[in-house]
């Protein structure tokens, strides 16, 4: 009945009492809990632990799902967003830690994206949005990780006359350019320097122009190796268009080589080896030269008004025939012809 409820504030005296009594003593200063004999203590501990567990699993779990596929960068793009086509980021750097293995960064729209270190497999692709990086006092793209395959296409590096290198690969297994201009850099357009492991680099339809070093240069030590094929490009204005040192061997095919102040095409050591043809080789200091052992192997050739045309002293300059080699300075000649075609 009506008559034998206690009012709320007269069951709260009572009670809280032995709330209080039953209660852990809690230190709220360092987050002890004290246990005064309650049995469900231990459920108590057992639950936030688990807890605790599932927050750093969810965790974990939300930074793998961050990393997307492909991710997008844009002149008016910031860095702090998830890089996704609506929210894009600013620059590659603030891009690839967001991009899966694998995956693919696309630029909006024409920008200045920032120099990048490349560490994993990954494509950055701006064909048609004329994607670049200004690389000032440093180096435009750096690949260092043994595994990695690296696409870079439709992006234009201008290392300001005071950049290191264009593309300096430390490590990588392999690396692809597609419409790639290297200008303005005070060492080379791409700089092989992998220690370990066989290195592949292919280069098409790209620019490598106003280098103070060579427009491809490979310095491969230790136990390393790498092999090179060049299509459709142009070397102007550099030191030495394409440089291969030891354990290198390459092609270059149907590229203009000109206004090289040292060579057009240059292999040197007898671990070295180039084939090169269908070229444009002109109005270098020497146009194709095979040195200290190295083996050079040419056809097809325009090789005209270079102060030297060609030079295989002290190595293998041989010919497959039909090579255009008059109006230089000198125009040398090869050391022999090669083995019949095959």
């Amino acid at each position: 009945s009506k008559a034998d409820r206690l009012p709320v504030a007269t069951v709260s005296k009572l009670c809280r009492p032995k709330l209080i009594a039953s209660w852990p003593a809690l230190n709220f200063q360092t987050g002890n809990f004290h246990d005064l004999g309650d049995p469900n203590m231990n459920t108590l501990k057992s639950t936030l632990k688990i807890l605790t567990f599932l927050v750093f699993v969810f965790a974990f779990a939300s930074i793998a799902q961050a990393q997307a596929t492909r991710t997008w960068v844009s002149g008016v793009g910031d860095d702090v967003n998830p890089c996704s086509r609506t929210a894009p980021c600013k620059t590659f750097a603030g891009a690839i830690s967001k991009t899966a293995t694998n995956g693919e960064i696309n630029c909006l729209d024409p920008g200045g994206y920032g120099a990048v270190t490349i560490t994993k497999s990954i494509t950055i692709d701006c064909e048609d949005t004329q994607g670049s990086i200004l690389a000032s006092l440093t180096n435009g793209v750096i690949v260092n990780s043994s595994t990695a395959a690296v696409r870079l296409r439709g992006i234009s590096i201008n290392g300001a006359g005071n950049g290191i290198n264009c593309v300096r690969v430390i490590a990588a297994a392999s690396l692809v350019l597609d419409e790639v201009v290297c200008f303005g850099f005070s060492q080379h357009g791409v700089s092989v320097e992998n220690s370990s492991g066989a290195f592949g680099l292919v280069v098409l339809n790209s620019s490598f122009r106003n280098n103070t070093g060579n427009g491809i240069n490979t310095f491969v030590t230790g136990t390393g190796s790498a092999t090179v094929a060049v299509d459709s490009s142009l070397f102007a204005f550099n030191n030495i268009g394409v440089n291969l040192g030891a354990a290198a061997k390459g092609s270059v095919r149907v590229s203009t080589l000109s206004n090289n102040s040292g060579q057009g095409v240059r292999a040197d050591g007898a671990t070295s080896s180039l084939s090169a043809s269908n070229n444009q080789v002109v109005h270098n200091g020497t146009g194709i030269l095979s040195a200290n052992g190295a083996v050079v192997r040419i056809g097809a050739n325009l090789v005209s008004f270079n102060t030297t045309g060609l030079n295989g002293a002290g190595a293998t300059l041989c010919s497959f025939g039909s090579n255009f080699v008059d109006g230089n300075t000198g125009n040398g000649a090869v050391t022999g012809a090669c083995a019949p075609n095959q």
